[in-house]
């Protein structure tokens, strides 16, 4: 199988932090040891990729932020890993004009322009540091990976290319230009990294079909220009992926705004949905200590990462939560078996010694305890991972039982597969027990947005009042009716498939009163396998599937000589390697939706991207801001 993007971006991050040298596999010499300069994004892309252990292993003994106050190290060499803008290019020639380090590798993420690097030459030589100066390297790495199948654009500065950004009412064109140069850059970084130009596709007239053009464009020009493309050579001859390109699907937020508000029921999902998770890392306030009168605990905040190393998260993040604490009590159960197992060896061996059959027992015991103690390392990682998710899973699950999520959600999937519901919206509103405002607001624009026929004006007063007793803000309703007048016009509703929920029995392992997660009351619910919107697009356009909702997108191929206008595909055969990236923000949900559907196809792989990774409560925010204008 051709390496996952993941792979692709770690190695080319190694090879930078060794002088842009492919480091040598097994050479026990000692690394060059050297320090890493990088900015807030250079950060952001290497910390889901590699930990301070790794860093250290090539030779990284101290990695600083560019703009914080560095002192000289005058016999060491620097890698330089940053954006290139004016004040990063500013404070790289004030560190030249300092006589920071010994040597300067200049790594910028992503291209940098003619004029910034004439500003960089000229320090050089004004600080007479020319040959300090070893190598200048554009990267192209400027997007972030968190899984083998996933990446987003970016976590800093997200608001510049946000939904909130990209569907302002009053956004000037030289801003929308900006924004989708932004958004082309990093996808131009992706493709150079990944070393494949793909086939594109994308619907009409809207945000996405701008990416598209911009992006077709860049890609051609830089492969017409033969001397100086990053397309040919080495990254692409040695086959990194199969002989067929990829398909490139880009799909606007606006196509489906219902899945992003959406309550869940898988961990990774959960997790992002209520807790504060950031590129792979779960930040959680622990409270420590016993209570003392007035004063409340102090909270302590744990963070935890979770990575491609963690064999259980990897198996269970997208399973349904149940079955996540079910199984994280299994591996609680085994993990105790096996420590009772070295601590009965630790009291054999502490028998007399005049007792014949000790003697005995003895020799067989030696045995068992050397293997014991070998495995010990692996028990104590072991623990911590579970400790790890028994720490999560609990916090996921308070949010659970005090917001009712697993009521919402399966109300939700009732109403995004128009199945019958047991219990009137106006209830669900006005149930002071079931949720916070945010979680009653979502539910109603899940309601409105998925809504063949909106509701009457009598209605919707009457669920206004319902959701402003609740305590709602109804600011983000305002722009979904906007948007929903206007949508009408352009296309029709999204199509949910035919989703829908089992309840399944109560939790059987869960409910033994040994277990650690009390689910009483939370139902026990199994997904069916549906797919939502983007999914359903990817599957049409893949495999090659005539549809009404696909067949108008257009075709762009950066191979072709003239670039022809057409949605006429000139390939005929289904795609084994796709990427889908949604313009104006993604999240686990579809993510999640995209590898079952993959799983379910042999030899497939399919990529999940976006421009920006952004929970319910972060996309209500957006859309608060759109609807008070």
């Amino acid at each position: 199988m051709a390496a996952s993007i993941r792979e692709k971006q770690t190695a080319a991050l190694k090879r930078m932090l060794n002088f842009n040298v492919p480091p040598l596999k097994n050479t026990a010499a000692e690394p060059v040891w050297k320090v890493l300069i990088y900015d807030r994004f250079g950060q952001d892309i290497i910390s889901p990729l590699l930990a301070v252990k790794e860093l250290r292993d090539m030779g990284i003994t101290l990695h600083l932020l560019l703009h914080s106050d560095r002192d000289p190290i005058p016999d060491v060499p620097a890698i330089y890993f940053v954006m290139p803008t004016e004040e990063n290019v500013d404070r790289i020639c004030q560190d030249l004009r300092n006589q920071l380090y010994e040597s300067y590798y200049l790594n910028f993420i992503s291209a940098i322009s003619r004029s910034k690097l004439e500003d960089v030459a000229s320090a050089a030589l004004a600080a007479n540091a020319v040959n300090q100066v070893t190598k200048v390297f554009d990267q192209y790495l400027n997007f972030i990976t968190l899984e083998d199948d996933m990446f987003v654009l970016c976590n800093q500065n997200t608001e510049l290319i946000s939904y909130h950004a990209i569907n302002r009412p009053d956004i000037m064109d030289t801003d929308m230009e900006a924004i989708m140069d932004t958004i082309v850059d990093s996808l131009f970084c992706f493709f150079v990294t990944l070393g494949a130009v793909p086939i594109i596709r994308c619907p009409r007239g809207n945000a996405a079909e701008m990416v598209a053009m911009k992006l077709d464009k860049k890609l051609r020009e830089n492969l017409r220009d033969a001397r100086n493309s990053l397309f040919t050579g080495d990254t692409v001859g040695a086959g990194q992926f199969s002989f067929q390109r990829p398909l490139f699907v880009l799909v606007d937020r606006n196509l489906d705004l219902a899945t992003p508000l959406h309550h869940t029921w898988t961990y990774q999902a959960l997790i992002h949905d209520v807790l504060d998770f950031h590129l792979n890392r779960v930040t959680i306030e622990e409270s420590v200590g016993p209570e003392t009168g007035a004063r409340p605990k102090k909270k302590n905040k744990k963070n935890y990462d979770l990575t491609a190393a963690d064999k259980f998260w990897q198996k269970h993040k997208g399973s349904p939560f149940p079955e996540v604490a079910e199984s994280v009590q299994q591996e609680l159960d085994t993990y105790r078996a096996q420590e009772d197992e070295v601590k009965r060896l630790k009291s054999i061996m502490g028998l007399e010694g005049e007792d014949e059959g000790a003697i005995s027992m003895l020799s067989d015991n030696t045995a068992k305890l050397t293997s014991a103690v070998s495995s010990l390392p692996e028990l104590l990682e072991k623990k911590r991972l579970i400790d790890l998710h028994t720490n999560v899973a609990t916090a996921v699950l308070d949010h659970i039982k005090t917001r009712k999520l697993d009521v919402y959600f399966e109300y939700e999937e009732k109403l995004m597969s128009k199945s019958t519901l047991d219990k009137s919206l106006l209830d669900m509103i006005s149930d002071p027990d079931a949720g916070t405002p945010e979680d009653k607001m979502r539910l109603f624009l899940i309601y409105y947005i998925t809504s063949q026929q909106p509701p009457s004006e009598l209605d919707l007063e009457q669920y206004k009042k319902a959701l402003m007793d609740a305590g709602c803000d109804l600011s983000p309703l305002n722009y979904i009716k906007q948007w929903k007048a206007f949508t009408k016009m352009a296309a029709a509703p999204a199509n949910y498939g035919n989703s829908g929920v089992k309840p399944m029995g109560l939790f059987s392992m869960v409910m033994n009163t040994g277990s650690h997660f009390v689910m009483e009351g939370v139902k026990n619910l199994v997904l069916k396998q549906h797919n939502l919107p983007v999914t359903r697009i990817l599957d049409n356009l893949m495999e090659m599937k005539s549809n009404l909702e696909t067949d108008d997108y257009r075709y762009f191929d950066p191979k072709m000589l003239r670039g022809s206008e057409s949605s006429i595909p000139r390939n005929k055969n289904p795609f084994q390697e796709a990427i889908v990236f949604v313009v104006g923000g993604g999240n686990y949900i579809e993510y999640q939706n995209l590898v079952d559907y993959t799983k379910a196809k042999q030899g497939k792989r399919v990529l999940y991207g976006c421009s920006e990774l952004f929970n319910a409560a972060q996309f209500m925010k957006q859309l608060s801001q759109l609807g008070k204008k």
